[in-house]
């Protein structure tokens, strides 16, 4: 570029610079921190945000920070930034915390001065305006540095865990320690289990909006069902309201019609939607502050379900009433998917239908064939939560008064599986709500939408 551009850029800009209030999350932030400054006295704890992706060439996919740094920050989604990093340094009395991030370019002549105009991954004119480092400690209440000053604070011989495979950086300056980072791993995800009253107030948003989707949906089934595609046209009005409301998706939406219903993670979205079929829609809106709802509801595109459409819809709905009556506080985490299984189960072979017929003991796992999976999991940043929870304290562990959880037990009768009538092939079910569970019992965070097949259909003529 000509020097008198460059000259040019450097001079004639307004002072933008603003006080902060506090992130609304970041005293819940701030506990969470202090829980894990507690677990790991005297080591140093490097968090990384992630990075961008590239998406193709010189384009990147939407940026989302690793759950653990949002959850240990607050941060929120229009304003994240890609390649921060949180470091707990080690005292004698906790951590001194640092968040290391990429500060808002200057201006002026000097180092980086021709990012803002320039850079096209971090440059303001590109993709918008970052926080000044003075306004980033006002946000997360952190001391923050430039992300330029990490090699050096990661330097000297201290004992370090770190959140690896985030940050190539971090990774090359820290040796590896497996066992210690997958004890890491495992704190930060079973730090998530429990969730605070903000975190719940996050995903009850989340989920509210998810239902508003829903409701769009139902408004589009017809205008949906002259096209070619339908089922990606239900899927862009279910992501039109997650980027309304949010900050986009918690997953790919599903819009499953007719036997796509039939795989669980149909995400193609290329089909028609047609009388007489249903529509299995599984999806969740994820909130500004990245908490998701997941939400699965089957829907009958003429706005009646045929009878064999009722006659599994009516048994999944019975299954999964059982699950909800399971979940209670000191139940075991597995109760609920057990209950709707037992239903499934006795309900398949009240129809005749017993895979490998009587041949085999009575077992509800050989059902499978038809269920193919589990009946809920738990929810908060990431749709299926707390992945790396051990199995004693998530799987095998009791359910507590904070968990939020789905139920979703399901049928699935693929077009091609001879064990089942013809009429039921190609049908999949599937009914999930979210739950939060108090101390006097589960509440249904999705309420807002029906359950039951005749609620359904006047629901669906309603919105009509």
């Amino acid at each position: 570029m000509p020097a008198a551009l460059t000259e040019c850029f450097q001079q004639g800009w307004a002072d933008t610079t603003r006080k902060l209030e506090p992130l609304p999350g970041s005293a819940y932030a701030a506990k969470r921190r202090a829980a894990l400054s507690a677990r790991f006295p005297g080591e140093r704890i490097v968090i990384p945000s992630g990075g961008l992706k590239t998406r193709s060439n010189d384009f990147e996919y939407l940026f989302r920070p690793h759950s653990a740094f949002i959850h240990l920050t607050a941060e929120t989604g229009t304003s994240a930034v890609p390649d921060s990093v949180l470091v707990l340094e080690p005292t004698g009395t906790g951590h001194d915390i640092t968040l290391f991030t990429r500060p808002r370019s200057p201006r002026d002549a000097g180092p980086n001065s021709t990012e803002f105009y320039r850079g096209r991954q971090h440059g303001e004119f590109w993709i918008g305006r970052r926080r000044t480092l003075a306004e980033t400690a006002d946000a997360f209440g952190l001391r923050a540095a430039p992300r330029d000053e990490l090699e050096r604070a990661l330097a000297g011989r201290v004992p370090t865990r770190v959140l690896r495979g985030e940050d190539p950086l971090v990774d090359s300056l820290i040796p590896p320690a497996a066992e210690a980072e997958a004890e890491l791993r495992t704190f930060l995800s079973e730090l998530r289990l429990i969730k605070d009253e903000w975190e719940i107030a996050q995903l009850r948003a989340a989920v509210d909006s998810t239902v508003a989707g829903f409701r769009d949906v139902t408004r589009e089934l017809r205008h949906a069902g002259g096209l070619a595609r339908g089922e990606r046209w239900i899927e862009g009005t279910f992501n039109r309201r997650a980027r309304l409301d949010g900050y986009g998706l918690g997953f790919e939406t599903i819009a499953a019609a007719g036997a796509h219903s039939c795989v669980l993670h149909w995400m193609r979205n290329d089909g028609p939607i047609r009388d007489g079929d249903i529509l299995l829609l599984d999806a969740g809106v994820e909130a500004d502050t990245f908490y998701t709802g997941d939400v699965t509801r089957v829907l009958p595109i003429s706005g009646r379900f045929t009878d064999a459409q009722r006659k599994v819809y009516d048994l999944v709905y019975a299954a999964q009433s059982a699950g909800i009556s399971a979940l209670k506080p000191g139940a075991r985490y597995g109760d609920f998917h057990d209950a709707a299984t037992r239903v499934i189960a006795e309900g398949l072979e009240s129809w005749g239908l017993r895979p490998g017929g009587d041949t085999l003991p009575h077992e509800p796992a050989l059902f499978g064939r038809y269920t193919v999976c589990g009946s809920g999991h738990m929810l908060g940043l990431d749709c299926h939560d707390c992945g790396a929870a051990r199995s004693e304290t998530y799987m095998e562990g009791e359910l507590q008064p904070g968990h939020v959880l789905t139920v979703e037990p399901g049928l699935y009768f693929q077009p091609d599986d001879l064990t089942v009538p013809e009429e039921l092939r190609g049908i999949g079910m599937r009914i999930e709500d979210d739950f939060l569970i108090t101390a006097d019992g589960p509440v249904c965070l999705s309420a807002g939408l029906p359950r039951q097949a005749d609620e359904v259909e006047a629901w669906m003529a309603s919105l009509r």
